[in-house]
């Protein structure tokens, strides 16, 4: 065989076998049917892990968040819908009788300025009426007056469930608050089973509770007051006009009061769910009142009924609105009190002084 020709099939023969170790050389391509362990991710680093759990919890946060801001937003449009239909459905105007006197719903008032003693308005002020849950400053008073722990946590039973009137409450058996909770609640939104709560944990139990509520009736000249419960579900919780006035009195010299009956709403966590409690009295976020103490009350027998500490023209004014007989009623009667005295501002300094004894 020529070399020539030797050398040519040599040549060709290495070809081939570089060409075979290379196709033995290339690496499988991976499939999402790949089960080969160079088809397999890298592990994940601890750094990637931390990263990862960072995202989930800022992202559960953001969700909580905006859970929050939509259940607001949803509350402020029932709310303004609510005050339109209010503004609809009694327009106030000022009404007088023959006397000049506005003409009000209530069958009970009596209004005074606090200052003076000057009383402006009254009509059976010495009546003895059902009270409901005016009933409430009185509780309040004795609370803080106790000097009992604020932050005591205090838990709602069954004890404290409504079986005379049936009344509902968004404080489940089980709820835990704290004693400062409870009575901001029984003050701002008028709940039963706080002010139930808050008489069941004093010193002595609710019996002990009502005879501290009489004596400081007593205490303060309410000759015509009888307590018989802290909520005020009872009819047998009797007052007059003129002895509210003085509980009004006495309950705007403690802060805690007068902070908590006119905040306007406030949020709180019961077991586990945010919940939206508002003021029972829709005055307090009005921007023509200013107002220091506040409480509203119904029962059946009581009719609906507003107290309130009001400032106008500088002076204190004491204003007591009994038995009301509508839902909006008792607050057109305070509205038309207020358009009665702009009208004419010489009325704080023209009236006379209420007698005493």
């Amino acid at each position: 065989m020529k070399p020539r020709l030797l050398f040519a099939m040599m040549m060709a023969l290495a070809l081939t076998l570089v060409g075979a170790g290379s196709a033995v050389a290339a690496p499988a391509k991976c499939t999402s049917a790949s089960k080969t362990k160079a088809c397999k991710p890298a592990p994940t680093s601890q750094v990637a892990k931390k990263q990862a759990g960072k995202k989930q919890a800022t992202k559960k946060k953001a969700a909580k968040s905006n859970k929050i801001a939509g259940v607001k937003r949803t509350l402020a449009v029932k709310k303004q819908a609510a005050r339109a239909r209010y503004m609809d459905d009694d327009p106030i105007t000022l009404r007088l009788d023959e006397h000049g006197m506005p003409r009000l719903n209530s069958s009970a008032f009596y209004v005074i300025n606090q200052k003076t003693g000057e009383v402006l308005l009254q009509k059976n002020a010495r009546r003895e009426i059902p009270i409901a849950s005016i009933t409430k400053l009185m509780t309040a008073i004795v609370v803080l007056e106790s000097r009992s722990n604020l932050g005591e946590m205090l838990t709602i039973t069954d004890d404290d469930v409504d079986y005379l009137k049936g009344t509902n409450s968004r404080l489940g058996v089980g709820t835990r608050l704290t004693r400062e909770e409870m009575l901001q609640l029984a003050l701002m939104s008028s709940e039963n089973r706080a002010a139930s709560a808050l008489a069941r944990h004093y010193p002595g139990g609710r019996t002990a509770f009502v005879e501290a509520m009489n004596a400081k009736a007593r205490l303060i000249g309410m000759n015509e007051t009888h307590f018989y419960d802290s909520t005020g579900l009872t009819p047998r919780n009797v007052s007059s006009p003129r002895d509210l006035s003085r509980l009004v009195v006495a309950a705007s010299g403690y802060s805690q009061i007068r902070e908590f009956s006119t905040t306007t709403e406030r949020y709180f966590y019961i077991n586990g769910h945010l919940r939206r409690f508002g003021n029972t009295n829709g005055l307090v976020k009005s921007p023509d009142w200013t107002i220091s103490v506040s409480k509203t009350g119904y029962i059946s027998e009581a009719g609906r009924c507003l107290v309130m500490q009001a400032w106008m023209q500088d002076q204190p004014l004491v204003i007591v609105l009994m038995d009301a007989n509508g839902r909006n009623k008792r607050v057109v009667d305070a509205q038309r009190v207020r358009l009665w005295l702009e009208e004419r501002p010489e009325r704080l300094a023209t009236t006379r002084r209420e007698p005493q004894g």
